[in-house]
């Protein structure tokens, strides 16, 4: 495999005229974020603009984004964003991205449009859409785009195929080759096998199962679960999934109807999505069977299944609410909990300590670890293994998933007789050209992680993270203290105050007066008069050392001098 990860590389040169340029700015590295610029003529298609959840290493940070630099200043030679399915990591930076140009054409499913349409409305964005179908062939801009039916956990998903004189590209998305799947949609292997025979000079491949042997398991296989988990249950059962999981919340459905139980959806995004796939026919609720949520307390919990959100422990979603005490929904001893989700790399921590919190509650908790509660949305190696040998692609390049994703994805290819030196191993920023039938990385361009944070968007940054970081982890000491502006001479303090330390103030009492010493030491230098920054630097590497040599902390020291 041809790596660019062992090294940093240069800036990538002005692209050469008849070659198409390939950047991925998210997806490569992360289970998330996915996003890839591509460039021909002057002209930029967009496939796909995700965001990335942020881990416990990233306190306070709401969302991450892609780093739009590359595009930020080249809107309008955007021909279109091509969205390949429905889920946030794909779609859920377009709001921000739109910010910019809210008149950006937006391609994609029916269903991954009225989902970005409503989350849009949002944010008060009105945008362009234009919808497609599997087996529709478009232009945008030089960019022959034929868009592939593809099976994933969410309907509605395709693949892309873009075609340009200089190369073409197979897109996947996200995808799996469920050969049974619940609304009989499989992945379009004639389609990959017709484009194969024309010739696919660069495959990009979901990487996410690439180290599960084997095919994934179909979606049928969970349906009898659940229902035999509703027979067995005597209480309220809650059931936390993807809000965009449709095929899912349709086996909860048929399971509550089928044992006399009333589902209520909760959670924003839960009853949005729902009512939208509802509305469009893409979810079939049984006649008497979903209720508003103010109705549960009137209904015995027997006879109660609630929907939420949460499946990844995010801290606002409703599960993680519940298991805080933070809801109105409550579960207690004898209360069920299913988990129908898989963990995205990353949130273990999280997702574990919302089961602890809800064992500790008494309630049951079932996840796929202890039962065919749910099944991925992605390929695993043996259904990558046949597409590699029906595609036949001249160039491999594996996206969406962490290093040893795409490593693994990579030696899949390979075995399929893919030459190691057509098999790229890129990562976020890199640039790829396309030329002749040949793909190469040539360098690279800055590319980032930006920080939605509340209201701010790109102001956070690492170092801010950093100092979160301290805070939470060694906690915080102020110093004050007042000098002469004449004489320099120390008139009041040092006052010492910490929080987050578990010993008390008095601790300081015995570092106080070398801190005072070294005050007058460096007051004492003629140089230092008027130089509170300086002085304010004596006492923070004073208390510094003594807090690391004696408490064995590494806090976050705030000095304060004040001239008088």
């Amino acid at each position: 495999m041809t790596t660019a990860y062992s090294h940093r590389l240069d800036q990538a040169p002005a692209l050469r005229r008849g070659s198409l340029r390939i950047t991925p700015l998210g997806g490569l590295g992360d289970v998330g974020r996915n996003m890839t610029v591509l460039e021909f003529e002057g002209r930029l298609l967009i496939i796909d603009c995700g965001v990335l959840f942020p881990e416990d290493a990233q306190p306070g940070v709401d969302l991450i984004l892609p780093d739009f630099d590359l595009i930020r200043d080249r809107l309008d030679d955007v021909a279109a964003i091509v969205l390949t399915h429905g889920h946030e990591d794909h779609i859920g930076a377009v709001p921000y991205l739109l910010r910019m140009k809210p008149d950006l054409p937006l391609v994609g499913s029916q269903l991954t449009l009225a989902f970005l349409e409503a989350k849009l409305r949002e944010h008060r964005i009105k945008p362009y859409t234009y919808a497609v179908t599997e087996g529709e062939q478009e232009r945008f801009g030089p960019f022959d785009c034929e868009f592939v039916a593809v099976n994933h956990s969410i309907p509605d998903a395709l693949a892309v195929h873009v075609s340009t004189p200089a190369g073409t590209v197979l897109h996947t998305g996200d995808f799996k080759m469920d050969q049974l799947p619940l609304d009989g949609r499989i992945t379009d292997l004639r389609a990959f096998a017709r484009l194969g025979e024309a010739g696919v000079d660069l495959f990009m491949t979901d990487s996410t199962n690439a180290e599960v042997p084997g095919f994934t398991v179909g979606e049928q296989e969970i349906g009898p679960t659940l229902d035999g988990i509703f027979a067995k249950a005597r209480q309220k059962i809650v059931v936390a999934s993807f809000s965009s999981h449709v095929h899912r919340v349709q086996q909860v459905l048929d399971a509550a109807a089928a044992h006399g139980r009333k589902v209520a959806f909760v959670g924003r995004s839960m009853v949005r999505n729902m009512g939208i796939a509802s509305e469009m026919g893409y979810l079939d609720i049984p006649a008497n069977t979903v209720i508003d949520v103010k109705k549960i307390d009137s209904l015995p919990d027997e006879q109660v299944v609630l929907m939420c959100t949460g499946s990844q422990g995010e801290p606002m979603a409703a599960l993680s609410r519940i298991a805080n005490r933070d809801h109105r929904v409550s579960v207690g001893p004898g209360d069920l909990v299913v988990l129908a989700s898989s963990l995205i790399p990353g949130n273990e921590n999280a997702v574990f300590r919302v089961v602890n919190g809800l064992m500790a509650l008494g309630a049951e908790v079932v996840h796929k670890g202890n039962a065919k509660v749910h099944t991925s949305g992605h390929a695993s190696a043996g259904e990558l293994l046949y597409c590699y040998n029906i595609v036949r692609p001249k160039n491999v390049m594996p996206i969406h998933g962490e290093v040893r994703h795409l490593i693994a994805n990579g030696k899949i290819a390979e075995s399929t007789g893919i030459p190691p030196e057509r098999v790229l191993l890129a990562q976020d920023g890199h640039v790829v050209d396309l030329r002749d039938g040949v793909a190469q990385v040539v360098g690279e361009v800055p590319n980032g992680y930006v920080y939605v944070d509340g209201s701010s968007v790109g102001e956070v940054s690492e170092a801010d993270l950093k100092d979160r970081r301290i805070l939470g982890d060694e906690g915080f000491i102020s110093l004050f203290a007042v000098v002469n502006s004449e004489t320099g001479a120390l008139i009041a303090g040092p006052e010492i105050h910490a929080r987050g330390v578990a010993e008390d103030d008095v601790v300081f009492d015995k570092i106080r007066p070398e801190i005072v010493e070294a005050l007058e030491q460096a007051v004492a230098d003629q140089s230092n008069r008027g130089d509170t920054h300086q002085l304010q630097q004596v006492m923070r590497r004073v208390i510094g050392r003594y807090v690391s040599q004696r408490l064995r902390r590494r806090p976050m020291i705030i000095p304060i001098v004040i001239e008088a």
